[in-house]
């Protein structure tokens, strides 16, 4: 979590907050979505997070990607900008965000598949016909919109 968000929340607690930031779609060679199995909620989710102070949400989209993936992006491709009440979501430990959220397509990404940031259990790659069963609602809303 970012340095900045945790200032915020040793000021208001768990009270809901407005989060920027970016998530991004990585397809493979066959047309398969990366997912992350999430260390916080158990489920299957796209790569992102919230933006850093400075920071722009295409460079918080290459920062996540990498943190979270360990693959760097040639060039992104911005797809679609998602908020309101659909975006609320309340994490395991009680904080509450309403989100809002840049997504992108990671177009030709390289590197070696690599989870260093303690956020994901496990990353895979799956076919639009293969989901597993335990997304998270935020991830399942954006692969409807953009990938299914």
């Amino acid at each position: 979590m970012a340095e900045y968000i945790k200032e915020i929340r040793k000021l208001i607690g768990t009270k809901p907050l407005i989060l920027v930031g970016s998530t991004v779609i990585v397809l493979n060679n066959n047309n398969e979505i990366l997912l992350q199995l999430r260390s916080d909620t158990k489920e299957w989710g796209l790569p992102g997070g919230a933006m850093e102070l400075g920071e722009s949400l295409e460079q918080t989209a290459a920062r996540e990607l990498f943190e979270e993936t360990g693959l760097t992006v040639k060039n992104f491709k911005f797809l679609d900008l998602l908020s309101g009440q659909e975006l609320y979501f309340k994490y395991p430990n009680g904080d509450e965000v309403y989100n809002i959220i840049s997504v992108y397509l990671a177009e030709d990404p390289y590197g070696e598949l690599a989870m260093s940031d303690g956020e994901s259990l496990d990353l895979k790659y799956f076919s639009s016909k293969e989901l597993p069963a335990n997304i998270d609602e935020r991830a399942q809303l954006i692969m409807n919109k953009h990938f299914l």
